[in-house]
């Protein structure tokens, strides 16, 4: 009967969506539910793990920044609203009615106010139907519920850093989280709630000493579960990397001297929109010249690209998926002598990490690969004075997990099959290096988003061309936004 059921629901679901012109490759509702059940048989026995929804984030004044649900909190339930706890049991619970159940989700009320300003809320039925929860109620109802911590060996949760906003609703984040607070610690004073006490969790005052808590084991659950893809989500991240793969190729074909790096960013991100991406997986990087030498570069503020490297670190979010895929190319379309030592200096020590990426191995391996080949470069090329040398020309790592977060949970062990990581090795010579003058300004990071797999790696990102050649030949092809051409504003 219950197999019945569910596939019902799966055949209602999909109907009402394809009639509201949704997308129709959502995770299922049976992915979000195994994901629990794994969960649960990590879980110590008598035991209870408690997850919260992310913060609405504020922009500024009465906007909000656009809403993106906790990644463990998606991955467990595909609820993507604020204001909401799930509550997983490792064994079956009784009501007083005699009702068993196993997980309570708790979501923010129906208000249709609060729906003609902010949008569709799916409510304690929508949960049921379209999320195929059995035991879902307001959150409201958390503030009071009838859950005995106390009786349970282990009450397992996430810390907290207290970056969200009270706000009139006493069923928000933070009035969830100071009922979660007053039950499960002994401070219970309601400066928590006004937020003039800064605590974490994990620093909490003192347990009730009947409530043993643990706010380490969800994280090493969570990266357990989640570095291994499964068919249903490599089927949208290989998604996002194509389509960010297809924002480098559109680019270079359109990349000019006069572009600006904000144009640059904009094209990549509408071609993201158009192969149906919600979001940027995280802020844009585009550095041209010096500005590459920054890691994180988000400004994206010079107005002439000229004759510059210019390094693009950008990368889709397809349905919760991120990518994250790097190119560099030359404005002009060809490399100088330079640019190109360097560009082809990091291709071989990308090709060698790639190489590096196999089951059994791990991070430090690519790095390592990568990292002998740079420094024996840098020497060759008279940068720096031996192999050994320290230097910062190579500061970062080069490998991590990518998934619901662009640096996804993982344990940090060897590689597994169908685990996806960046390879992304790189060299920055920033202006003013203890170098002959005419390195400086070059920055070249080359990274591609690769599967582990049991007969070796697969570069998912191969789309986007990598040699220095390739690249060159790419940027002389006709490109679809030649003709895009606005009015001057004076």
């Amino acid at each position: 009967m219950r197999a019945i059921f569910v596939i019902l629901l799966v055949v209602c679901t999909t109907f009402l969506s394809a009639q509201n012109g949704k997308p129709q490759d959502y995770l299922s509702s049976e992915f979000h539910n195994s994901r629990r059940e794994a969960l649960r048989d990590k879980m110590p026995d008598n035991s209870v793990a408690v997850f919260f929804a992310n913060p609405v984030r504020n922009r500024a004044n009465d906007v909000d920044y656009v809403y993106h649900q906790d990644p463990d909190f998606y991955y467990l339930t595909g609820y993507k609203e604020p204001h909401a706890v799930l509550v997983i049991f490792s064994e079956n619970q009784t009501d007083s009615n005699g009702k068993t159940y196993d997980e309570i989700l708790y979501v923010q009320e129906k208000n249709a106010r609060a729906e003609m300003w902010t949008g569709y809320r799916l409510g304690t039925e929508g949960a049921k139907n379209e999320l195929g929860f059995e035991t879902v109620f307001n959150g409201k109802e958390f503030l009071n519920n009838n859950i005995d911590f106390s009786k349970f060996d282990k009450v397992m949760h996430k810390p907290f850093t207290n970056d969200y906003r009270d706000t009139r609703d006493k069923a928000d984040l933070a009035g969830l989280i100071e009922s979660f607070k007053n039950q499960v610690y002994l401070d219970k004073t309601p400066a928590i709630r006004n937020g003039s006490i800064n605590v974490e969790l994990n620093q909490e005052v003192s347990t009730s000493p009947e409530v043993r808590t643990d706010t380490k084991s969800l994280r090493n659950f969570m990266g357990e579960l989640r570095q291994i893809k499964s068919p249903e989500e490599l089927k949208l991240l290989k998604k996002a990397v194509r389509i960010s793969a297809m924002g480098q190729v559109e680019v270079m074909k359109a990349m000019h001297p006069g572009m600006s790096e904000t144009e640059v960013q904009g094209l990549h991100e509408y071609v993201y929109k158009k192969y149906g991406s919600e979001y940027e997986g995280y802020p844009s990087i585009v550095g041209a010249g010096n500005n590459g030498c920054v890691l994180h570069y988000v400004e994206n503020s010079k107005t002439k690209l000229e004759n510059d490297l210019v390094l693009m670190d950008l990368g889709a979010e397809y349905h919760g998926y991120t990518a994250d895929v790097t190119r560099t190319i030359p404005a002009n379309g060809k490399f100088s002598e330079e640019q190109r030592a360097i560009y082809d200096l990091v291709y071989e020590a990308q090709e060698a990490g790639i190489a590096a990426a196999k089951v059994g191995n791990n991070a430090s391996d690519t790095h390592k690969a990568g990292q002998q080949i740079i420094n024996q470069g840098l020497y060759e090329l008279g940068i720096i004075n031996s192999p050994d040398a320290q230097h910062m020309y190579f500061p970062h790592g080069t490998s991590h997990h990518i998934g619901l977060d662009v640096h996804d949970l993982n344990t940090g062990g060897s590689f597994e099959p169908n685990m996806v990581i960046t390879v992304e090795p790189g060299i920055y010579i920033p202006e003013g290096s203890d170098c002959d003058e005419k390195w400086w300004g070059i920055a070249v990071r080359i990274e591609d988003d690769i599967l582990i797999t049991e007969n070796g790696p697969v570069n998912l990102s191969a789309e986007a061309p990598r040699k220095a050649d390739e690249i060159e030949k790419l940027m002389e092809q006709p490109s679809v936004f030649n003709n895009l051409e606005l009015p001057e504003l004076n």
